[in-house]
């Protein structure tokens, strides 16, 4: 074997010994640093039974189903529509003959006394407007907007089974635009109420009503702010100053519904 053959194999040696040297280092190093892993991310909650790694945010995630929430919920909100009475006008312009006194001195012109009498029409009722509101306690009492009954002829409620009853109006508070309605039912659905002081901002809430006519509507959102005033200088009169604000969508009708967390 001549010199070329013999540096060859022991530079080949060398090569392979040092390969084996740095994996065994390697796996001594990982072996270290897997068992310091596991034993934070163990500590943290953060593995599985077999102490692999699980991609999770630090804090445990809430529960974020909805269909507890509306179930128990739906049933305690009500739709609204409010009625007036249009009384029409005759259509027909009075003229200098129609004094009294001038038929009184002249007599009732031919022309006039020719034009058959209109008979005078029955007064129709026409929808005024539509909201929701909420069952507070289960003999009908219910809460709503004050603007959704302000001005109204008739009350017409309508329950999540599709049962109607007419609504007598208990009292209202334009400040606030609060109206407490009742109406003649019991063993209703009530839905309890919570505290605004226990409400976090970021919280999920729902909001159920009855959005242009559509009954049992529920929409998520979260709690954007809390606190949130209204200033009304126009009116010059005292306003609501805290109420929450919420990015749940509403449109009309909705007016006077609950906004329920996932506690219902």
């Amino acid at each position: 074997m001549n010199n070329f053959t013999k540096t060859l194999l022991t530079a080949c040696g060398v090569a392979v010994a040092s390969s084996v040297i740095t994996v065994g280092a390697f796996k001594a190093s990982d072996s270290g640093l897997s068992r310091q892993a596991d034993t934070d991310l163990s500590d943290n909650g953060r593995t599985d039974a077999n102490g692999r790694f699980l991609t999770v945010a630090q804090s445990a995630a809430l529960e974020t189903d909805f269909t507890a929430a509306a179930e128990s919920t739906i049933n305690g909100v009500v739709s609204i529509k409010s009625y007036v009475t249009l009384r029409q006008r005759s259509t027909r312009q009075s003229t200098p003959f129609d004094d009294p006194f001038f038929e009184f001195f002249f007599g009732t012109p031919r022309r006039q006394q020719q034009q058959p009498q209109q008979q005078p029409q029955q007064p129709k009722e026409q929808p005024m407007g539509l909201g929701s509101g909420v069952i507070i306690s289960a003999d009908g009492h219910i809460v709503t907007n004050n603007h959704v009954i302000e001005g109204a002829e008739r009350l017409e409620v309508t329950l999540n089974d599709n049962r109607t009853y007419d609504a007598t109006v208990i009292g209202t508070d334009p400040t606030t635009d609060l109206a407490l309605i009742k109406i003649e039912a019991d063993s209703l659905h009530v839905i309890p109420m919570g505290s605004s002081d226990n409400l976090l901002v970021g919280e999920w809430v729902l909001a159920v009503g009855n959005p242009f006519g559509f009954t049992s509507t529920v929409t998520a959102g979260i709690v954007s702010a809390k606190a949130r005033s209204i200033s009304d200088s126009r009116q010059g009169r005292m306003t609501i100053e805290s109420y929450i604000q919420t990015d749940a969508a509403v449109n009309p009708g909705n007016s006077g519904g609950a906004l329920v967390n996932l506690k219902g």
